[in-house]
């Protein structure tokens, strides 16, 4: 296909969408789909739902219930691809549009969302208004400026009836332009008024309108209700609506969403628009008009500086009143995090390798700088808490109520921190400064040190976030670097390591039953290996008059998974496989540090080397930063 056909293909088919007709003619149509007649916020309710959803059951997902109690959490598809780790904020925000589809009170409230910088509330109201233009087209009162539902023209008395023949319920009525030319052009024959279908717009302002911050000294309400052409004031009265210019944000928002940027930073005198239109649903006409019934979504979002300022005032009880607030915090869950940093990078065109463990060590930080200190845990500890992880100590998972850590924090945490906009900007520069197209763990850390020392923020908070990536950051990166080299050093780790988990548990059962094991070999009945389960269990420091209540807990968390339809493995159960990674990494772990450290290697260590740089490389690295992480490993991994 050409360029000329593929445009007049498009055009074609955008023109079979298009509706025009009569009023008569688009009764039948809502005859046929009453649904067509909906509301704002039922439209927008459902365009999310529409997308599906899915159910995190806690009794089904363990990481969930670790990290959700037994709060059952529902994950949008809508909202899938874009937003990570604020599954509870989306799940009010989905019941909100739920409460106001209903017309219950919601329908006649602000939504508003407040958070830190770069928490991702602008972001949630792009991504509404992307939906609304991509949503299907709305039937409009054709050259109405408000883009009004149709099913105003018909006349109060006759309503009632209409309801019962359209299975609909009419709300609203014709603004003051309409209500002009049906009587003056159409004297009254509602029923010959055209009718056209029209597509939400952010750039021609169709059913989308955007109110940002306006200067105190320079505030017009114009801006939100629309103005009066004074060119036309000779030819017509001062209440006509032919000199209307219904051209503000309510206007051109009605049927759609009217957003609020950084709403609190206009004076509240301009901000009294807002209470008839949530509570009456209609706002005022230019000059003496009548009053104009408004249907829209009005979004409102602003940093908590500028709500807690704005609460404290009494004054303002009658918008505050108006108000469903949602708090969007900063993510908390470091996995979460790297999709948001994955996510933002795809997006970019920037092409260099990252190596592993890259992005997440600048989650990290990101993470470290929004939780609440805690008496209970360490501040790495809690980081691996709220992703969800077992925590092990001495041959058992950890016990720590996610929700004790989440009392003690208080509601503030992850409302300060460190933004996602830092964080992407510290990767982004050691993108750039790479002289080889690949930045690893190092230059990353490398690049927030500079990030964190230019921040424009106390002493005490750069003192803090400079200790989390020199200190803790760099402590936790170095047991996870140890880990995947000496892992490297054992071809096939996988094999190996579940060949030692099922004999781990073969031999752990016949133990707890009292039973004996048989030699696949022989057919010879043996009694359970005692010293190789030791070897296992003393790599996680179970003592010998423990390891029977070890055992037992391996072998009835085995029967629990399977029974409840699970797949089992050497990582089912977290005490287990870390005492099965322990086992086969110390076998190497010597020979690992002595060929990384050796500056000459005589023939059979460098194709060891060989051998563990090929590993390497298939677990994600490249030749530069395996050789630069290595480098570093020789000199700060294993201290003579």
């Amino acid at each position: 296909m050409n360029f000329k056909q593929f445009i007049e293909s498009d055009r074609e088919r955008h023109n079979k969408e298009k509706f025009e007709g009569t009023f008569i003619e688009y009764l039948e149509i809502i005859k046929n789909n009453p649904d067509i007649a909906k509301l704002s916020h039922k439209r927008i309710y459902e365009m999310i739902v529409s997308k599906g959803s899915e159910s995190l059951k806690p009794e089904e997902n363990p990481r969930i219930k670790k990290i959700y109690g037994n709060d059952i959490i529902k994950r949008y598809n809508f909202f899938r691809n874009d937003f990570f780790g604020i599954d509870k904020v989306l799940m009010k925000l989905v019941n909100y549009f739920y409460s106001a589809s209903m017309k219950g009170e919601e329908a006649r409230q602000v939504l508003y969302l407040v958070g830190p910088v770069g928490a991702g509330k602008s972001s949630l109201v792009e991504t509404l208004k992307k939906a609304l233009e991509e949503s299907d087209p709305i039937y409009t009162i054709k050259g109405c400026p408000m883009h009004e539902e149709p099913l105003h023209l018909i006349p109060k008395h006759l309503r009632k009836q209409f309801e019962d023949m359209l299975g609909v319920q009419i709300e609203g009525d014709l603004c003051p332009v309409c209500r002009y030319r049906l009587m003056n052009e159409f004297e009254g024959r509602y029923e010959d008024f055209p009718v056209e279908t029209k597509n939400f717009s952010i750039r021609s302002r169709k059913g989308i309108g955007v109110v940002p911050p306006v200067d105190p000294n320079n505030q017009d309400t114009s801006i939100l209700t629309g103005s009066i052409d004074i060119s036309k004031m000779d030819m017509y009265p001062e209440d006509d609506p032919r000199i209307f210019s219904l051209n503000g944000a309510f206007n051109v928002g009605n049927r759609g969403l009217v957003e609020f940027i950084e709403v609190f930073k206009n004076d509240v005198e301009y901000l009294h628009t807002i209470i008839t239109a949530t509570q009456e649903k209609s706002i005022p006409s230019p000059g003496k008009g009548s009053m104009i019934y408004f249907d829209g979504l009005i979004i409102a979002h602003s940093n908590e500086a500028e709500w807690h300022k704005f609460k404290s005032d009494h004054t303002n009880e009658a918008i505050l009143d108006r108000i469903v607030k949602i708090e969007v915090p900063y993510c908390l869950e470091l996995n979460e995090e790297k999709k948001i940093y994955e996510k933002i990078l795809r997006k970019s065109n920037f092409k260099a390798h990252i190596a592993p463990h890259t992005i997440e060590v600048a989650a990290m930080l990101a993470i470290l700088s929004r939780l609440s200190p805690s008496s209970k845990v360490d501040p790495m500890t809690k980081l691996k808490i709220y992703n969800g992880e077992d925590i092990v100590e001495k041959g058992s998972t950890k016990k720590i109520d996610m929700m004790e850590l989440r009392e003690e924090a208080g509601p503030t945490e992850g409302m300060k921190g460190i933004s996602t906009r830092f964080i992407v900007k510290a990767i982004d520069n050691a993108l750039s400064n790479s002289d080889f197209h690949c930045i690893n763990a190092l230059s990353i850390m490398e690049s927030m040190i500079k990030s964190v020392k230019d921040l424009d923020i106390s002493q005490e908070d750069k003192k803090k976030y400079l200790g989390f990536i020199q200190d803790t950051i760099r402590k936790e990166y170095n047991k996870i670097l140890e880990k995947e080299i000496t892992k490297a050093f054992i071809h096939s780790f996988r094999e190996q390591a579940e060949s030692l988990f099922n004999n781990y548990l073969d031999n752990a059962e016949a133990y707890v039953n009292k039973a004996k094991l048989k030699d696949t070999s022989t057919g010879e009945e043996l009694n359970p290996d005692e010293s190789f389960m030791r070897s296992i269990e003393e790599q996680i420091g179970i003592s010998e008059s423990s390891s029977k209540g070890f055992r037992s807990d391996v072998t009835s968390y085995m029967f629990y998974v399977v029974r409840n339809g699970g797949k089992i493995d050497y990582t089912s159960y977290e005490p287990l496989k870390e005492a099965i990674e322990k086992k086969l990494t110390a076998s190497v772990k010597d020979l690992s540090r002595i060929i990384t450290k050796s500056r000459v290697r005589d023939k059979e260590q460098d194709e060891k080397y060989s051998v563990m740089v090929e590993e390497m490389k298939k677990n994600g690295y490249c030749s530069h930063c395996c050789d630069v992480i290595l480098k570093y490993a020789a000199n700060n991994l294993w201290k003579d």
